[in-house]
């Protein structure tokens, strides 16, 4: 209910503000046996039917467990963006993702700063930023597959040609007269099929499509009419009904109670299309990238807010090496499965900029890079065993590409430093870790990925393992109390994932030390070679150093079987190296020349 007027001037007149307690509901969705409960996705496909029969909100927040609300005007600033004028065509409001409990050198870039300020301040230019799952408020209409009011289609050469689209259907009320835009009804468009088939109205589709329970479709207009634009509703003032504080909740009968619970069974999505055109998208790991693809495919487009003075949301990341590599191991096994399914940027609708088409493809085919970044780190090396250069000889044609290829990444840097705020620190770990993930996690990802495309192997993942307490926020105390506070980070856990990093240092350092013990004793030394060979590998020694920091540990040990496996690897290289191309005295006696097939 509404507060009390001041009677005295001690006292402060809450007449006009909400101090009605929300509703909190627990809810916990039936799950059986033999049933494919599809993880967050069908968690969140549940709470957003239960909540609609319980409370049907215009607008959800969406937040992970290990999230919290960090400023208490975010969700208000993120409804602002969606009712005020163009708001309507806003299926939901991103907000950066912050982080506590990193250690104070981010050394496996945690807070992916360029990520988060640089490449999603870019998309907003364009149609908005990725759904990235958690700190998101969305219109609920918009997750229930509806078009926008409004889109505009992309024809032509690079999408010059545009084509303007009104999606709504406008309904008289009365006498067909002509009347002033603000009395006429707009109605909800038809849920359009991917296939570009005719529209079927929505009347006799909307149980099909949303299942049995008929509060649920009955509160689907409601939802809509309440999440209209403020000038699309003159008859209320401030965004509701003079009064509207003052009146009570009705409590919640049984039969609403029993409907909220039967639209969370096993049974309700069968036959509908919950999971694959209506609400959070089923079938990858990554179902947030794909729920916001989606709506962007269909028209709508989303914002970014940044609140400068203060994080909307805060939550926990991964500070142990293998926790973080298989976070990342995760979200580019979703990129793959993105890449070989309908959900491709390669087959997005007219409605969807070009450019924008260009930033989900980029989501989807990163991991890919890594077989290319795997070369560049063991080029280096295989140019210090043979004793030859990367080129045959230093032309001035290669050294002006090299010129300009170096100039333009450090104008790139220096855009993303200056353009963002982050600092140099900050970009260089996010280098750092780009390279330990695009030699680690990445190749893996391909490989499960190519495994399901082509023998059908089901992917499975390892939920990220997040830090029970938070560190480095001030507590009392020294050295000391930081160790405890990021005890994970000296944490050295086994993983697959390692022996490719460890491969490629032990290479390239081993090829330096060949390198050079070969020029020191050579008649004709040439340190030209020797030195932009050792530049080269050093370099890529300096991007893995994070890695071999971690591998460490505390106290500086390492997995044995770290060792043996890479150790193997190594000399399994550099034995086939010698075999390719043996040394000059012992070609004679291998036989020829060199490498032959059979």
């Amino acid at each position: 209910m509404g507060g009390e007027a001041a009677e005295c001037g001690g006292l402060i007149d809450t007449t006009g503000v909400d101090v009605r307690l929300p509703m909190l509901v627990y809810v916990s969705r039936e799950k059986r046996p033999g049933y494919d409960h599809n993880k967050k996705a069908g968690a969140m496909n549940a709470l957003v039917r239960t909540s609609a029969i319980m409370s049907n909100g215009p607008f959800i927040l969406n937040l992970d467990c290990d999230h919290y609300v960090h400023n208490s005007s975010a969700l208000r600033e993120g409804m602002c963006f969606m009712l005020d004028r163009g708001g309507d065509r806003v299926c939901f409001v991103q907000f950066p993702q912050r982080f506590e409990g990193v250690d104070p050198s981010d050394r496996y870039a945690n807070h992916n700063l360029v990520f988060f300020d640089v490449s999603m301040r870019a998309m907003d230019g364009l149609q908005g930023p990725m759904y990235v799952g958690t700190g998101c408020v969305f219109r609920r209409t918009a997750l229930y597959g509806f078009s926008p009011p409004r889109a505009t289609e992309h024809h032509g050469w690079l999408g010059r040609r545009k084509i303007k689209l009104f999606l709504t259907k406008k309904k008289s009320m009365g006498k067909k007269t002509d009347r002033a835009e603000d009395d006429t009804e707009m109605m909800l468009p038809p849920i359009e099929d991917d296939d570009g088939g005719a529209d079927i109205e929505a009347s006799a589709m909307l149980p099909k499509r949303f299942g049995g329970s008929a509060t649920f479709v009955a509160s689907i207009p409601v939802a809509e009419y309440q999440g209209r634009l403020l000038q699309d509703t003159p008859g209320c003032h401030h965004g509701r009904p003079a009064g509207a504080l003052a009146v009570p909740r009705e409590p919640l009968d049984a039969a609403t109670v029993a409907e909220a619970i039967g639209v969370i069974s096993c049974f309700y999505e069968e036959k509908t299309e919950w999971g694959r055109r209506i609400g959070w998208i089923y079938g990858s790991v990554t179902e947030d990238v794909v729920t916001g693809y989606r709506m962007h495919n269909r028209g709508w487009r989303s914002v970014y807010c940044v609140t400068p003075r203060r994080d909307a949301f805060r939550g926990t990341a991964p500070i142990n090496l293998t926790d973080r590599l298989h976070q990342v191991l995760r979200w580019a096994t979703g990129s793959v499965e993105i890449f070989f399914s309908r959900n491709n940027a390669l087959f997005a609708s007219p409605r969807m900029k070009l450019l924008q088409r260009v930033a989900y493809f980029n989501a989807g085919m990163y991991p890919f890079t890594s077989v290319f970044l795997l070369a560049y780190c063991l080029l280096p090396a295989v140019s210090l065993f043979s004793g030859k250069f990367i080129v045959q000889r230093l032309s001035a044609t290669f050294l002006a590409f090299l010129l300009v290829i170096t100039l333009t990444l450090c104008l790139l840097a220096l855009l993303e430093i200056k353009w963002s705020g982050i600092t140099l620190h900050e970009w260089w770990r996010n280098e750092q870790f780009w390279v330990i993930g695009g030699t680690s996690a990445h190749p893996a990802a391909v490989l499960q990925g190519l495994l399901k495309v082509i023998a059908g192997v089901d992917i499975s993942f390892t939920l990220t393992s997040k830090p029970g307490n938070g560190g480095g926020d001030g507590g009392v105390g020294g050295e000391g109390n930081d160790d405890e506070a990021f005890a994970e980070l000296y944490e050295v856990r086994w993983s697959y994932l390692m022996v490719p990093p460890v491969t490629i240092m032990m290479v390239n350092a081993v090829a330096i030390a060949v390198a050079a013990a070969r020029t020191l004793y050579s008649e004709f030394p040439q340190w030209s070679k020797l030195l932009g060979g050792a530049f080269f590998s050093f370099w890529v020694l300096c991007h893995l150093y994070p890695f071999a920091k971690g591998l460490l540990g505390r106290r500086g040990r390492v997995p044995t079987i770290v060792f043996v496996w890479s150790g193997l690897i190594s000399m399994i290289i550099s034995l086939l190296w010698v075999y390719i191309s043996p040394p000059a005295g012992a070609r004679e006696r291998i036989g020829g020349g060199g490498f032959s097939f059979p």
